[in-house]
């Protein structure tokens, strides 16, 4: 593809042909007793499951549905999130939906812009079961993406058979360990040694790591022993349509204010 042929495909390619909104999920943060961030879900108009909506995504629609995407998340996030607040909002993203970084997050820049929301609160996710077309071409929209000022997570991490490559390769801000992994990990010992396994890695190389799909206090606890904080899963709440679910002991992480 050439860039002329990318950037037409993302300014004059097929219009969608169906409505989509957002479901959000809080991610917390058990150290602090804060709701560090919402995750945007794709749902559909009447709250239909992801896979009715990304179903519908062709070749021809990708570009516009990424773009579509982003802004819808972030208008929401505008107008659910407090602005004296320093809670973030994560969205997921395509890396193959982009071709040129810097031009790609024009429109997500002009959303936030537009309902006041700093762009400093973003954070993008890029999941590891995607098959990437041109891994280098990734690793370059990772670099423009926090040279921006976004935090950038690969999430899903565990899930397929190239996660170690991408972390080393990558170098993202956060891994959100997958739920197969945190699944009775208080139970199952290969699970946590595995798991104990990734956070020294990631340690090392100066990476948080979150883990996702929590169900139990018993696997919310097995995880904090291992030193992880930052948390998501039913355990805490579900993703709520349009609106953000409220965390029982958790509040909004307000704002730093300068002295």
């Amino acid at each position: 593809m050439t860039k002329d042929k990318g950037c037409r495909a993302c300014r004059d390619g097929a219009a969608l042909d169906f409505d989509f909104t957002m479901a959000f999920q809080p991610i917390v943060d058990v150290g602090s007793g804060h709701v560090w961030a919402y995750e945007a879900l794709v749902r559909g108009p009447n709250g239909e499951p992801a896979g009715t909506i990304l179903d519908r995504v062709t070749d021809a629609t990708r570009y516009q549905f990424d773009q579509a995407a982003r802004v819808k998340a972030i208008e929401l996030a505008g107008r659910l999130l407090p602005r004296d607040s320093d809670t973030r909002l994560s969205i997921n993203f395509m890396p193959n939906a982009v071709y040129e970084p810097n031009a790609c997050i024009r429109a997500s820049l002009e959303a936030a812009r537009r309902v006041d929301f700093s762009y400093r609160r973003i954070m993008f996710e890029f999941t590891e079961q995607e098959r990437f077309q041109d891994i280098e071409h990734v690793k370059r929209i990772v670099a423009a993406y926090r040279q921006q000022g976004f935090l950038t997570a690969l999430d899903d991490f565990g899930a397929g058979f190239a996660g170690l490559n991408l972390l080393a390769n990558f170098r993202p801000d956060l891994i959100k360990i997958d739920m197969e992994l945190v699944r009775s990990i208080d139970t199952d010992s290969g699970r946590h040694a595995i798991v104990a396994g990734i956070i020294a890695i990631a340690r090392a190389l100066g990476v948080t790591v979150l883990a996702e799909g929590i169900e139990t206090a018993s696997e919310r606890d097995a995880l904090r022993g291992l030193g992880i904080t930052l948390m998501q899963g039913y355990h805490f709440a579900k993703p709520q349509l349009e609106a953000l679910p409220e965390v029982e002991g958790f509040t909004p992480r307000a704002a730093a204010r300068a002295a």
